[in-house]
């Protein structure tokens, strides 16, 4: 396979292709013990993908050759790596795994500085750090990076590939594993493919999906929704130069690959393997759903894009047992979980998944004061396999997008659509008794559907509590009460400080809740760069031409580092949610009932306003009890007699069966002992 059209660095050295020339024979031999083990699982996923074609042993053969190549070139510290993690294998779901997810410019400026920073990080006892995309995009708009035009060179505003490998050595150094984004789904019109393929070749053109005329494309639009159609309506394209319309799902500059081909297959793969041996651990596959297409379809979620991942998976093996694949599928509770593996693909597929159910629900139970629909989608959800892990997050730099089952919603007699329009009113402010400060993202007047923006502690209403505590004080030292009195069409008096300061408060807890769970549920938890200190909407994004339409942009803010310097001051809002959620992460560390492997468990305990998650494996058990309302409520377990007594791992209470729950409180129950 060519690589002149990637590889425009020379990044990839083919002159052993097929060979393991260098490696002494023991090295050879784990290649070859590797590919006997591993074959049926390359085999199974790749014929059904290609098995129909005249020249499938060809294709197979091409991938084994490519495996063999860049285990070859893989450094001896990354093969010693890759044994330790065989010995190890549930490194990444054991309860010290911390997530953290930034952006490396808005969080540290470039790579050659993030080290300094590292400090900062492992004050939370992070252990995985996503840095969200950073190879090398188009220039101007390029959907926050995910337009790329070289999978092996970096945004030269972040520095250079070698930059990238010394940053993760460094954080291997750290027991800090790196995560690293491959857009899998599309690449940007300026790639080197797509310029070729613009350019007429053919070869290229097969490389993504062309079409002469609208004749298909418009067979195809009769079933497709769109993702953004407030500035990318449609889902096809028109390249003039070209004369021919061009597949693009995202944006007009992303163009969709055409997996169907498998040249891409074998592509995309050498890009996993080109990451690894950077030193990437973690490999986040972006927009898995949309990777094959079928006519008559949403073209989201089709078997093939399984098998897709299933090859990767399988062949990743025979490199780089070491890393680990992230499927970043952000879709209904029923398409979910078959990427971590179902069937004879369970803990073949993807390591990783994003649990955006548990996500979605947290806010929706917040909204509502009420834990019922969210008990009910949890307890609906399948198991997962035994060797992979859900990310569980409160925020990300995404949309939300309400992913609320009609089917659920109905069991408890609700209108799914109408929930869902509900919390797209609460989060963007507009219902009645809302604190939240979000706002509508591509609103779809076809289907009525509104994702939100806003950051986590603007949604959870810490911007509207320091906005009225602020003018609570400008009017108490400008406007005397006298003054007041005199004049009946002033503004009223917010005097009574302790108000403003309890919904100060009240957001504080929310934050503190939202993290508690997410830190208990299971899974690698994750925070968003900028919620540890309760950073709010940015909301000069609007003053940047390049972001002014993408309101996403308010949550994605440049880490503050001068609030972050007052994370040790007690008294102030920054100080109070670091230190709540490095208490919550630094518990978490000690708990073994954490571990990924116990199950998670949603329970009825009679009380709507609390939400119970029960934690059960050979590790212990433990009890998560979260009181979602605003007013203090008491929870009788009596079903959990046996554990009499219980502790409260976060506050070290002893506590009897009855308990009392603060306001959006948050308890973490085991036995006393």
């Amino acid at each position: 396979m060519s690589h002149e059209a990637d590889s425009v660095h020379g990044a990839y050295d083919e002159s052993t292709p097929g060979q393991l020339a260098g490696l002494n024979q023991e090295a050879r031999a784990i290649f070859d013990e590797r590919v006997e083990a591993l074959l049926a699982d390359v085999e199974r996923p790749l014929r059904g993908l290609y098995g129909q074609r005249e020249d499938y042993a060809q294709i197979l053969e091409s991938l084994i050759d490519t495996a063999r190549s860049h285990y070859a070139q893989r450094p001896v510290e990354l093969r010693m790596l890759d044994q330790r993690r065989l010995s190890t294998p549930d490194w990444f779901q054991r309860q010290d795994m911390i997530g953290y997810v930034c952006y490396t410019d808005r969080f540290s400026g470039t790579l050659s500085t993030l080290p300094k920073r590292l400090g900062y990080l492992q004050e939370l006892g992070v252990r995985y750090l996503h840095l969200m995309p950073l190879l090398k995009p188009r220039p101007g708009p390029n959907d926050g990076g995910y337009a790329v035009v070289d999978y092996r060179d970096v945004d030269p505003k972040l520095g250079t590939m070698d930059d990238l490998r010394a940053v993760a050595a460094d954080l291997r150094q750290h027991g800090i594993s790196l995560v690293v984004d491959m857009v899998c789904n599309h690449t940007a019109q300026e790639h080197p493919w797509a310029q070729k393929a613009a350019a007429g070749e053919t070869r290229y053109q097969d490389y993504y999906l062309c079409y002469p005329d609208r004749t298909e494309p418009d067979r195809w639009e009769a079933n497709l929704p769109e993702v953004f159609p407030d500035f990318a309506p449609g889902n096809f394209t028109w390249v003039s130069e070209a004369q021919m319309w061009v597949w693009t799902t995202f944006n007009t500059f992303q163009w969709d690959l055409n997996y169907a081909n498998p040249a891409v297959l074998q592509e995309m793969f050498e890009v996993i393997c080109f990451l690894a041996n950077a030193g990437v651990e973690v490999v986040r596959l972006d927009a898995v759903a949309f990777m094959w297409k079928r006519l008559g379809t949403n073209c989201q979620n089709q078997p093939e894009a399984h098998l897709i991942l299933q090859v990767f998976r399988a062949l990743s093996r025979l490199v780089c047992p070491a890393v680990i694949l992230l499927a970043e599928a952000i879709v209904s509770p029923q398409d979910l979980v078959p990427y971590l593996g179902r069937g004879l693909a369970a803990n073949k597929e993807c390591e990783l998944a994003y649990h955006n159910v548990f996500m979605v629900m947290m806010w929706s139970m917040l909204a509502e004061q009420n834990t019922a629909l969210t008990t009910t989608a949890l307890r609906n959800m399948p198991v997962i396999p035994s060797s992979t892990a859900w990310l569980t997050y409160a925020r990300l730099h995404d949309d939300i997008g309400w992913a609320i089952s009609d089917a659920d919603a109905a069991q408890l007699g609700l209108s799914g659509f109408g929930h869902r329009s509900f919390l797209s009113d609460f989060y963007s402010g507009v219902f009645e008794g809302s604190w939240s400060v979000g706002e509508v993202f591509q609103a779809n007047p076809r289907t009525g559907d509104r994702r939100i923006s806003g950051s986590l502690a603007s949604l959870a209403g810490l911007e509207r509590a320091l906005q009225q505590q602020a003018l609570a004080a400008a009017i108490d030292v400008e406007l005397p009460v006298e003054a007041l009195e005199d004049e009946p069409d002033a503004k009223p008096r917010f005097v009574p400080e302790a108000v403003a300061h309890s919904d100060v408060d009240k957001a504080i807890d929310r934050i503190v809740l939202l993290h508690a769970l997410v830190l208990s549920f299971g899974g690698i938890p994750l925070i968003y760069s900028g919620d540890e200190i309760g950073m709010i909407n940015d909301h000069s994004y609007a003053d940047d031409p390049d972001l002014a339409d993408d309101n996403r942009w308010m949550h994605r803010p440049v880490m503050d580092w001068a609030a972050a310097e007052r994370r040790h001051d007690p008294a102030s809002v920054e100080g109070r949610v670091f230190s709540s959620i490095a208490h919550l992460c630094a518990v978490r560390a000690q708990t073994p009932e954490l571990h990924a492997q116990c199950t998670a468990e949603a329970l009825w305990i009679g009380n709507d306003r609390v939400l119970a998650i029960r934690r059960s494996g050979p590790r212990g058990d433990l009890l998560v009890l979260a009181n979602v309302a605003d007013f203090a409520v008491s929870v009788e377990v009596s079903e959990f007699a046996q554990w009499r007594p219980l502790r409260d791992l976060l506050s070290g209470e002893a506590l009897e069966q009855h308990m009392p729950m603060a306001p959006y409180q948050v308890r973490w129950l085991t036995v006393a002992t």
